[in-house]
């Protein structure tokens, strides 16, 4: 924690390091452009949100990146990595007694009393969808789909419901996705949906690899097994497989003791307390069939979003199933 909290607070940010990392970041973005589907995982960010911040890659730009100076990351970096606004989190065989012991010799010397900054709490809020479209031209051997809306966020009381949704639809072998896309009709390799939630917002979407030749069929199946899910839900048995893979998934991740470490400190830095595993454990439990099916109306009867990475010009170049989703 000495080592941790030395290079967290105090680091130099010298110019001479400044320019290597640059060039390290600006490498990154290189391999980037060959990982198609990081590519789509942003590009279908920005069809679901647009041009605002959780619509920009993550990443940034190489302009960007390109023109910051020491001097401005070095003061970024004093303003924002500072004590009060830091989350420490500790897994492993030692006692809460002793990590505070670390903290207070490790951080001690660089708080000051009363400057406690509280993180922002949002209230969570399905965006709209923008039922946009956005397409990357590579000269691919496969295609690369994401089919998807927007969701609330962390604190959504509807996201235990979604989650079950989630594996049901996608997440597994038995899913529906995975069993009438792949096992029935062989259209593609990987096939398979996330959830992904953010403070005030989230995603639902759909993945699949496939070849390109076939991309405007892969996407008609997705789109009649989300509307039909929409219309008539998902049934009891479909639920309890997909509630027993969200618990045994859970409870195999507390296995690692870093798994435990991290989440802890992402439940302190979202929602201000760590949830105990049995409480998220109950949560999964009382989900009944009509919370899911409820939840797969307001969610899955919106137009969708889509990200499409492959050889393909523009959007017209797509097959009309594709255009047809975004109007």
């Amino acid at each position: 924690m000495d080592t941790l909290a030395d290079v967290v607070i105090r680091g130099e940010c010298a110019a001479a390091d400044v320019e290597v990392e640059r060039e390290v970041v600006l490498e990154e973005m290189a391999m980037r452009e060959d990982d198609h589907e990081d590519l789509l995982a942003d590009a279908f960010m920005t069809a679901v949100f647009g041009d605002q911040p959780i619509g920009r890659p993550v990443i940034g730009s190489a302009e960007v990146v390109g023109s910051l100076s020491a001097s401005r990351i070095r003061g970024f970096h004093r303003r924002r990595y500072t004590p009060e606004r830091m989350v420490v989190a500790v897994a492993g065989n030692i006692t809460h007694a002793e990590v505070l012991a670390h903290v207070r010799r490790s951080f001690g010397p660089h708080l000051h009393p009363g400057t406690v900054v509280a993180p922002p709490r949002r209230r969570s809020r399905p965006a709209r969808a923008s039922g946009s479209a956005q397409v990357l031209d590579r000269d691919s051997e496969q295609a690369h789909l994401m089919i998807g809306m927007p969701t609330g966020g962390v604190d959504d009381p509807a996201l235990p419901a979604l989650s079950v949704l989630n594996a049901a639809v996608g997440g597994g072998l038995s899913s529906r996705l995975f069993q009438q896309i792949r096992e029935e009709r062989g259209l593609a390799y990987s096939v398979y949906s996330s959830l992904d939630t953010f403070t005030d917002v989230g995603t639902f979407s759909v993945y699949a690899g496939c070849n390109p030749e076939r991309v405007g069929e892969v996407a008609a199946v997705v789109t009649d097994i989300l509307a039909d899910v929409a219309e008539n839900g998902i049934d009891r048995e479909e639920i309890d497989r997909a509630k027993g893979s969200l618990r045994g998934s859970m409870l195999l991740g507390l296995e690692d003791t870093g798994s435990r470490m991290h989440r802890a400190g992402v439940g302190e830095i979202d929602q201000g307390r760590s949830r105990p595993v049995t409480t998220s454990l109950r949560r999964i439990d009382g989900v009944r069939p009509a919370h899911v099916s409820r939840i797969a109306r307001e969610v899955l009867s919106a137009r969708p979003s889509v990200a499409v990475v492959g050889p393909y010009r523009r959007t017209r170049d797509l097959p009309p199933s594709i255009r047809a989703l975004t109007g």
